[in-house]
Formats: structure tokens, sequence, C-alpha cells
């Protein structure tokens, strides 16, 4: 009962930057935190970062820590995913997913194409 889309993707060089956005809708009340998750081809979905819309509580992967941030904009449900120092190892589809507190993550994104050329 939330929707959420992606929107920022595309191709960069390595070292280079890239800001995705979620956009969230619907029962957002209800929304406690949002992930970022990616999933490479033939491997395993991963987490990436994570963000409370309360606190502002953030996690992080070790793979990204230090390179990537992750923020949110109340005001307009959205999250973001600022990707700066991108290394190829960063290419994947990149979801954004949405958990109520004390809850797995129920609702995801569609998914948004990130390409790091090196």
């Amino acid at each position: 009962q939330v929707q959420l889309v992606e929107s920022g993707g595309g191709l960069v060089q390595a070292g280079g930057s890239l800001r995705l956005s979620c956009a969230a809708s619907g029962r957002t009340f209800s929304s406690y935190a949002i992930g970022w998750f990616r999933q490479a081809p033939g491997k395993e979905r991963e987490f990436v970062a994570a963000i409370t819309w309360r606190n502002g509580s953030t996690y992080y992967a070790d793979s990204v820590k230090g390179r990537f941030t992750i923020s949110r904009d109340n005001a307009k449900n959205t999250g973001y995913l600022q990707m700066s120092s991108l290394k190829p190892e960063d290419t994947a589809v990149y979801y954004c997913a949405s958990r109520g507190a004390g809850r797995n993550y129920e609702y995801w994104g569609q998914g948004i194409q990130v390409t790091v050329s090196s």
C-alpha cells in the first residue's frame, strides 16, 4: 500500500557521481524507514543503505560507507541516495524499499539501472 518510484540512474564513469531518488506515495504514514538495495547480474540482492523517516538514523553497508550518502525529504516523501567515487563493482539494478516499524521490507520500487564504466 506504499508505492515507490526510483529515478536518477544511468551510465557514469568510474570515479563519478550519481544521485538516485525514491518517491513514495500511498499509505506513507505507515513507513518507518526507506532502504536501498542492489542486485548485480548473477548475484544475490544486497543491502546498501537505509534511513528512518522520523529521526534520520542511517545505516550503510561496509562496501559503500564513506562513498554513498542516504538522505530524505519528509515534506516530499522522497528518499535519496547520493553515490560518489563510483566503482565498476557498484554496477547493479538499484531498488528502494519501505518498511514499517518492527517489520520487514515489504514494498519495493521497480528498480533502476546504474552502470559504472572503467
